[in-house]
């Protein structure tokens, strides 16, 4: 996970949790976040270059006593990918400190909305398909205290690090392709017409998009004139996520496959092909 520096000390928060050495001193702080929502409720669609960045807005109920600078300590929510907390495989944050406003204050907590964006790029933190699915939410608090003082030929930085479980999940899916093309053009009425096409899916092990076989596509046609596509018939990806059907030539109009995707892969729709009937 790459996210915003306790200092200049931190480049990621399972590099921290496995360099950390908490003072005795430093406490779990009382936090609690809560009411959080991870790209507006929607599934996080990636592909394979391109950096994706997810809003996420959320609770957080700290001790009025506690100061978070975003430099010496920090908070903000992050996604992760595992069996729980301790068992994670792969994980999110955010690389600079969230926006919050403060909305309730009592003599010992303060409540505050806070705002922070994800930026997501496969090729650094995507590294196969199992990262496609659902992840948990999570929490967490960070700390550092630093003795820059040589003076007696001695430095020190101690890390302190926290995590908590917080309600929600979020849908990470892999960006696909689609393609068509009907031919021949122009046609003749009533002749058949083949439309081609392929589906295929952002691979993160390769970095590049891979034939996605096996899946229903809708083909759809709309008449010249018209404002919206019908499905003519549902056709099944074959290997390589290659599409080939034949329909009759009835008018002119525009042809195009629909892909409705999975709970590991987004939605795609084709280019329409605009063929002219004789």
């Amino acid at each position: 996970m790459r996210k915003f520096a306790i200092g200049a000390a931190v480049s990621g928060a399972l590099a921290l949790s496995a360099l950390a050495v908490p003072s005795a001193s430093a406490a779990t702080p009382d936090l609690t976040f809560s009411n959080a929502v991870v790209n507006n409720g929607k599934a996080i669609v990636v592909g394979t270059t391109s950096t994706v960045k997810v809003p996420v807005t959320y609770t957080l109920v700290r001790p009025a006593d506690l100061v978070i600078d975003g430099v010496t300590s920090t908070a903000g929510i992050l996604l992760y990918r595992g069996q729980s907390l301790s068992k994670q495989q792969n994980e999110l944050g955010p690389d600079d400190a969230p926006s919050c406003t403060t909305t309730a204050t009592t003599a010992t907590t303060v409540t505050q909305s806070c705002t922070e964006v994800i930026a997501i790029e496969p090729r650094l933190y995507f590294y196969d398909a199992a990262d496609a699915g659902t992840w948990k939410v999570a929490g967490f608090y960070g700390r550092t205290t630093t003795d820059n003082d040589d003076s007696d030929n001695h430095i020190s930085t101690e890390f302190g690090y926290d995590m908590w479980g917080v309600p929600g999940t979020a849908q990470v899916k892999r960006a696909a392709k689609l393609t068509t093309n009907a031919t021949p053009e122009p046609v003749t009425k009533g002749k058949t017409l083949t439309v081609k096409g392929a589906l295929t899916r952002a691979n993160w092990e390769t970095s590049k998009y891979s034939g996605y076989q096996g899946q229903p596509v809708a083909l759809q046609f709309k008449a010249k004139g018209a404002t919206a596509y019908k499905t003519v018939k549902t056709v099944t990806s074959g290997t390589a996520g290659a599409l080939t059907t034949t329909v009759k030539a009835s008018a002119d109009g525009s042809y195009r496959y629909k892909f409705a995707g999975t709970s590991t892969t987004g939605t795609a729709t084709a280019t329409g092909d605009y063929v002219d009937v004789k």
